[in-house]
Order: structure tokens, then sequence, then C-alpha cells
């Protein structure tokens, strides 16, 4: 069993952080606010750090899952960051779903320092979380990969080597760019067919069957055409997301057009007041005139 840190409780990392003491390692964990990781250790009898250098000290791996990039950098860099307190040999494992950018400079930052550093972003969002089936790619060095692997699969039900540092959060944006078009034709298809007078329940189980299966609409349908959208993935979220598969592709000379069209689909969701609506909130913009 394996000396870990987790750095960040939010609605994955809390659950990710857990299924770790139940595999049998041995967890410290950080969290911005103590009042998070003290739940945490009420609930999963691990251990809490003050700060990110005091979870990371002595750790073989350090696992982490915060917002963006600057959240990222806040808890690696400094005196009071974990990389300070990384010994060489340690590993360094991020699942934020950030830019392949910043993945590519925490790489070389760990090289310098005699550790090694993965980005492997995860999908499946809270319930994925919740119940160990994540599904994560990951970017590194192989050599890096197989250490951290049977740690990370206690989490995971699928986790993928895509290539070197930054190729983990490529494929994620590559997820991404491919789940706001489903989301966007399930919603399509969802008002359509209520508008055309059908049976809603029964076109979406009949067509689920079919070529239109997908994980979106297996899970999301019902409650799509119910109107029910307090829960699951943020559309907050989904637009950091967006914005970030939008910027790299810039440099990639990829052509988004359906992305960057949903994207601003998003804005009008928040403008209605739905940041923390899950992201199938789409079809609110359809349901009336």
């Amino acid at each position: 069993m394996a000396k870990v840190a987790f750095l960040g409780l939010g609605v994955m990392g809390f659950p990710m952080a857990g299924h770790l003491v139940k595999a049998g390692h041995e967890v410290t964990v950080y969290n911005r606010s103590a009042k998070k990781a003290d739940e945490w250790v009420a609930k999963h009898k691990g251990k809490k750090a003050a700060t990110p250098v005091e979870a990371a000290r002595g750790q073989e791996i350090v696992f982490s899952c915060v917002g963006n990039d600057d959240d990222l950098r806040s808890i690696v860099y400094g005196e009071t960051g974990a990389f300070s307190g990384m010994s060489k040999g340690a590993l360094f494992c991020d699942h934020t779903t950030a830019s392949a950018n910043v993945a590519r400079e925490l790489e070389a930052e760990a090289k310098k320092r005699g550790f090694g550093c993965l980005d492997a972003p995860v999908s499946g969002g809270q319930a994925g979380a919740e119940n160990g089936q994540l599904t994560i790619m990951v970017g590194g060095e192989a050599a890096t990969f197989a250490k951290a692997e049977p740690v990370a699969k206690t989490y995971a039900k699928a986790i993928t080597h895509m290539g070197p540092a930054g190729a983990g959060q490529l494929t994620k944006m590559v997820n991404q760019i491919c789940i706001a078009g489903l989301v966007q034709g399930l919603a399509e298809g969802v008002n359509f067919a209520k508008r055309a007078g059908l049976d809603t329940d029964k076109v979406l189980a009949t067509i689920s069957k079919g070529a239109a299966q997908s994980w979106q609409m297996d899970n999301r349908w019902k409650t799509m055409a119910e109107g029910k959208f307090e829960f699951g993935f943020a559309v907050d979220w989904m637009r950091k997301d967006l914005g970030i598969c939008i910027a790299e592709s810039k440099n990639n000379k990829a052509r988004l057009p359906i992305t960057a069209l949903i994207d601003q689909f998003y804005a009008q969701v928040q403008a209605r007041g739905g940041g923390r609506w899950d992201t199938s909130s789409l079809a609110n913009l359809l349901m009336k005139d």
C-alpha cells in the first residue's frame, strides 16, 4: 500500500481520496477550506494537513484535483506549495482539467527537482468519482505512469497512458468537445419530440437502443424532458473546459465551429442563472418560444 496525499476535496476529489483509504492506502488530505478537510477526515479516518507542502512531505504520490491552471499553480509553487515538500523519486499526479501548457510546465519543474509528474484529467463526473468508475487519460513518461497506475485504479474503471506531458489534457479536450455536441443534439431531439406531440419517454427509450445511443442519452434524457437540472456537471465548469479547448485550437489550427457556438449557448444558460445547473440544461434554452 502507498503513502499518498490528495490536494483538493471538491465534488470529485472528496470521494476519490476516500476510495484511496478504502483500498488501504495511507492518505493525508489538504483542502483550501479547512472545514471540508475536517468533514473528510471525520468520514474516512485519514489525516489532514494545513498546507500543501505539509501534506506532500514524505509521500510517495501526491494527487491533486482543483479548479484551473491558477488553482493548480497555487498549490504546487512557493514555500507552502506541494513541490517544496516532495522528495526525489516521488510522483505528482494531477487530476485537474487544465491546459496542456501548465501540464508541460509542471512536468519540467518536477524533473528539475528530481520527481515525476503526470497530467491525468478524469471523465465520469461526480457519480463516476463516488462509484470509483472514472475514466482517466494520462500524459507523462511511461515509467512514471506505471508507478501511478495501480494506485489510481482505485477510483477508475479505465486508465490509459496517452503520450508525453500534456497528452492527458489534450485527450480531455477531445472528450469535452464531443460531449458538447452530443448534449446539444440530445436537447434538440428531446425538444423536437415534445413539440411533435410524441410520447417522449417511448421515443427516447426506443432510439437509445440504436445508433443514437450515448452516455448522455442514457443518463440525461429523462431529466432533460422534465426540465430538471439541479445536479451533475456544472455549466460553469463546462465553460471553463470549453474555453481551454478553444484556446488550444488556436495553437493547433483545429476548427471548432460547433464547440464555439455551444459555448455561447452555455453563456446564455449562465445569464439565466444556471451556472451551477448540469450541462444538460442546454435544453432550457429550447423550452420556451
